[in-house]
């Protein structure tokens, strides 16, 4: 049995990308600053990590509409590795592909709901394979 699961939280490092395919369907891109606070040798340390995330469909939408850079996110979803050779040099990136994307501060922009929108969770079953 294989399992690819992951959840990530952070912050939006700049606002997302959105585009669309030639088919239509809408994508968008983002990075997640998650930060790590441990103490070595009793100091201090904090790890920052930058991941890359890709969202497909209407969480696409959601996402370039109602997040900016700041935001915070909690991202369910999927690691995606990707391998290419570059001037004969072997070259890899690993990124998520989100199968839900979790408002956790205040959107950018107000619903028509008059009620708190800081918790807001978008679903995206059935998300294309696509890369990041």
């Amino acid at each position: 049995m294989n399992v690819n699961n992951v959840i990530i939280s952070g912050n939006l490092t700049r606002d997302p990308e959105l585009k669309y395919t030639p088919s239509g369907k809408a994508v968008v891109q983002f990075t997640v600053a998650n930060n790590n606070k441990y103490t070595r040798d009793g100091q201090a340390v904090e790890e920052v990590s930058f991941i890359k995330v890709t969202a497909w469909d209407k969480t696409a939408e959601h996402v370039a509409q109602y997040l900016a850079k700041g935001s915070g996110v909690l991202i369910e979803g999927r690691l995606k590795q990707e391998t290419w050779e570059k001037d004969g040099e072997k070259k890899e990136k690993t990124g998520v592909i989100a199968s839900r994307v979790h408002f956790t501060s205040k959107p950018k922009e107000r619903s028509s709901d008059s009620g708190s929108a800081n918790q807001v969770s978008l679903d995206m079953s059935g998300s294309e394979q696509a890369p990041f």
